[in-house]
């Protein structure tokens, strides 16, 4: 089974506020094992320019998933509304 990606694009508009998604969300990440390839500034060369960008990895589709739809993660969802701009898509890797 191919792993798959949570890429996140972030601006943040609330930094106090956003400081609690901050706290809660790596348990949701530690429960189904992600690991961050990449976070942070990034150069914007066509499209929106977020303020952050992130990319996660996961072991499967179905991990990154439920990762997404856990309790942990609601609860950061929940602390992060109001505090950021977010668009996050999921992608399974190419089976090479």
């Amino acid at each position: 089974m191919p792993k798959a990606y949570w890429i996140a694009n972030v601006t943040v508009t609330d930094r106090e506020a956003y400081q609690g998604y901050q706290a809660v969300a790596p348990e949701a990440f530690a429960r189904f094992g992600a690991r961050f390839l990449a976070r942070g500034e990034a150069e914007t060369l066509e499209g929106t320019d977020w303020q952050r960008r992130v990319i996660i990895e996961f072991d499967s589709i179905d991990q990154a998933r439920a990762c997404y739809q856990s309790e942990e993660y609601r609860t950061a969802r929940a602390k992060r509304a109001g505090a950021c701009d977010a668009d996050i898509a999921l992608i399974e890797a190419l089976d090479n």
